[in-house]
């Protein structure tokens, strides 16, 4: 499961006619204990996620199914928001 905390909205003047209606958001990737793990990425948002949410993203083809147009050109795609996060029966924080 690959984490991210939801840092902000993009704002794209052009989109691809299949992502009319699909919000785009900056998100953090995290490590298994909530530390930011690497570089904030752009990712395509189906499910309406809102800032400072936490939710397991995807890439590759299995981003583009998340989507209403299952043939749009994304690479990174949000296709959970997480409620809870329990590990080794240490429970690790949510995203409300």
């Amino acid at each position: 499961m690959q984490l991210a905390k939801v840092l902000g909205t993009v704002v794209a003047s052009v989109k691809h006619e299949s992502l009319v209606g699909v919000r785009l958001l900056l998100i953090q990737p995290q490590d298994e204990n909530g530390v930011p793990d690497g570089d904030a990425i752009v990712a395509a948002d189906p499910l309406q996620a809102g800032i400072g949410e936490l939710v397991e993203w995807t890439t590759g083809r299995e981003a583009a199914l998340a989507l209403p147009v299952t043939y749009s050109p994304v690479d990174t795609a949000v296709v959970r928001i997480v409620d809870q996060v329990w590990s080794d029966k240490k429970y690790l924080g949510g995203g409300r």
